[in-house]
């Protein structure tokens, strides 16, 4: 797929128009909805705060759903971006390695057996149940004498997969009581998120984002081959299990917040691709900016398809993601 932005000015003005785009875009999420509001507003919220519904709907609301949107969107296109360079498989999402499953399955457990009802503690526990699940797959991918291979790699995600959904259903229909809370963290969702969640996670978001940008030249060799890579002095293993966990701490942050959101993983990179080539440096950084950009947008346009309620964030993602994935697929997409 042949680069828009091919000298290196373009690309840094890329990056600058994707920064507008992206403060457009939560300004637009901090303003509208069922309460339409003005940006002379969403300031007085924070510097002259009265009470009142508009100033409760954007500091209590508003103002912490655009920026966790806006961290799990940068989360996922950098998560994405290195999975499908990993696997070099272009079709390759982030439920391919069993993180969102497994963080979906822990959380079933936990309210099927332990009762737990908080937010809060869904948090973490998506988080353990995400982390589990990606070394498992790591794990059963790696075995054998050619050890980690994208093939293994795959067929091992799609095992933990198929069995977390599988005993993911079979809970729900155990414990009825609570199912109807559990469907809809499962759906995807970022309403009613508070900022204190992204404050737990944000430290490991952040040591991820700067541990993809730093791995993004080693991944451009890798993705040359591995003999190449050894020959240049590579150390391919190390790359990849690096790579690896930098998706695993990327998918399970954003999971454990936002719940199970797809198809973003998967989009980002085919437009990064568009934009800049294959070049990984600059794929990274671009689709931290693209991933927030839809995920934001993907909020907004809940808030109006089923006003005044909202459909899910995941459900949305899923409706554009889809039909994306079915043209990428007929269109022969073999080469991330």
């Amino acid at each position: 797929m042949p680069s828009v932005l091919r000298s290196t000015s373009g690309k840094l003005l890329g990056i600058a128009a994707a920064l507008l785009i992206l403060a457009i875009a939560l300004y637009a999420s901090i303003v509208y909805g069922v309460i339409v509001t003005s940006w002379k507003t969403a300031v007085d919220a924070f510097l002259h705060y009265n009470g009142s519904n508009e100033h409760i709907a954007i500091k209590e609301l508003r103002v912490p759903r655009a920026l966790i949107a806006a961290a799990v969107g940068a989360s996922l296109g950098i998560a994405g971006t290195l999975l499908q360079a990993l696997t070099k498989n272009p079709l390759a999402d982030l439920g391919l390695m069993g993180i969102n499953s497994g963080a979906g399955l822990a959380i079933v457990c936990a309210v099927t057996f332990f009762s737990v009802s908080s937010l809060g503690d869904y948090t973490w526990i998506a988080f353990i149940g995400a982390i589990l699940s990606g070394i498992v797959v790591y794990i059963l991918g790696s075995v054998g004498k050619e050890g980690l291979s994208p093939l293994k790699v795959t067929l091992a995600g799609a095992a933990v997969t198929a069995l977390a959904s599988s005993m993911i259903h079979a809970l729900l229909l155990i414990d009825k009581k609570n199912m109807e809370e559990v469907l809809y963290w499962l759906a995807g969702s970022v309403q009613g998120r508070k900022l204190s969640l992204l404050w737990d996670v944000l430290p490991y978001m952040s040591a991820a984002w700067i541990g993809a940008l730093v791995i993004s030249g080693p991944m451009n060799t890798l993705m040359l081959g591995d003999d190449v890579a050894k020959g240049l002095g590579q150390r391919t293993l190390i790359v990849k299990a690096v790579a690896g966990a930098i998706v695993m701490t990327l998918c399970a942050t954003s999971v454990a917040i936002a719940g199970p959101i797809a198809f973003v993983g998967l989009v980002t990179p085919h437009l990064c691709r568009y934009l800049v080539g294959n070049d990984i440096r600059w794929m990274t950084p671009y689709a931290a900016f693209i991933g927030a950009i839809l995920l934001i947008a993907a909020d907004i346009a809940g808030r109006f398809v089923a006003m005044p309620g909202e459909m899910p964030i995941g459900v949305m993602t899923a409706l554009i993601g889809t039909p994306f994935f079915i043209f990428a697929a007929r269109k022969g997409w073999s080469k991330p």
